[in-house]
């Protein structure tokens, strides 16, 4: 508990103090948001220029935090917490890659989607690959080749289909992380309730260790407290981001910051064997990018018959309520407390799933 809690507050004191010279710096090189025109309501126009790739400072942050939470407390890192934050810093470039396009190249698409993918698809196999090797003195590997939702279930998927769920997993949790941040502290805001239950869904699984004492509903994972101090020190660098991320944002994290912030949450779901569970912790982002889907879905089968519909009047979801007349903080606040009630009834499922039946 004292790695977490130290760990967590560096990484929060780097952050706050980090991002204000960070938006210093990036002003004065006019790296700011390139926002599309036509696409965006007017107050998004007046966006433009705000300083992007603050991302940059959310990981840095949180390796800073994790190192020296570790050094401090003396407390060994491990395999599975490490492979998080690979996971973390390795999607980040991909945002970065994305970002850099999109200020250096004055190209505000940045990456085109098969190349972010690609990208997005190497990481992701290095982080199953690995996630199955390093086995500790039990034989527990940080990730396991079974599905998971309080914890593994079913027979085993074999290495192959292991690989393309980790991929799946990593892909949609990233990508709708990335859809989410549309507004003014929306998905650093979002992002801080399921990292804080993966500190406690750590916790929860440290004290109810197979390896420590065996009870019917115990836990085999590989590395359970040091999953929490990833969650802590990546929860932090958020809090410390939020602050100048708020409405009026003085600093977009970018696909640099959402990316990495959805890799962080895929990775803590494999090692600590909730990868389903991890649908209704992220509900926010999951209805958000399903509000995606279903609009290109209709689009596209309503175009053929000549008479194209639009299901909502733009998407991703929170745009739509803008264009409702909705005040930005208002939907950012509302988004909030709907992103809190799924993290709520996740943790609600994970508890009522521990009592013996």
């Amino acid at each position: 508990m004292k790695t977490i809690l130290l760990s967590g507050a560096i990484s929060m004191i780097v952050a706050l103090l980090a991002t204000r010279p960070t938006i210093s710096v990036l002003r004065k090189r006019k790296l700011g948001q390139q926002v599309r025109t036509g696409e965006n309501t007017p107050a998004h126009q007046g966006k433009s220029g705000t300083p992007t790739m603050g991302g940059i400072v959310i990981i840095i942050a949180s390796l800073i935090g994790y190192a020296l939470g570790h050094w401090l407390t003396d407390d060994p890192m491990s395999a599975s917490g490490l492979l998080v934050l690979f996971l973390m810093t390795g999607l980040g470039f991909v945002g970065f890659l994305d970002d850099f396009i999109k200020l250096f190249m004055r190209r505000s698409l940045g990456l085109r989607s098969g190349a972010k993918l690609l990208g997005q698809a190497i990481v992701g196999i290095m982080f199953a690959i690995l996630a199955i090797r390093f086995p500790d003195g039990y034989g527990l590997t940080p990730a396991s080749e079974h599905l998971s939702f309080n914890s593994d279930f079913g027979p085993s998927l074999g290495i192959a289909a292991f690989v393309i769920w980790v991929l799946i997993m990593v892909t949609a949790t990233s990508n709708g992380v990335n859809l989410t941040d549309g507004l003014d502290g929306l998905a650093s805001g979002a992002a801080i309730l399921p990292l804080a239950a993966y500190v406690v869904i750590g916790n929860w699984q440290v004290r109810n260790d197979c390896t420590t004492a065996l009870a019917p509903n115990c836990y085999q994972v590989r590395d359970p407290l040091d999953a929490a101090v990833v969650a802590a020190v990546v929860l932090g660098a958020c809090f410390g981001f939020l602050w100048w991320n708020a409405p009026p944002a003085k600093i977009f994290m970018g696909d640099t910051g959402s990316l990495a912030l959805g890799g962080t949450l895929a990775g803590l779901a494999i090692v600590t064997r909730t990868d389903l569970l991890l649908l209704v912790l992220c509900g926010l982002f999951v209805i958000v990018t399903m509000s995606v889907v279903i609009q290109v879905s209709v689009f596209k089968a309503t175009k053929r018959s000549g008479k194209p519909y639009r299901v909502f009047r733009m998407t991703p979801l929170q745009h739509h309520f803008e264009l409702l007349g909705w005040a930005e903080t208002t939907i950012v606040v509302r988004f909030w407390l709907i992103a809190g009630m799924f993290v709520a009834a996740g943790l609600g499922v994970f508890y009522i799933g521990w009592f013996p039946q």
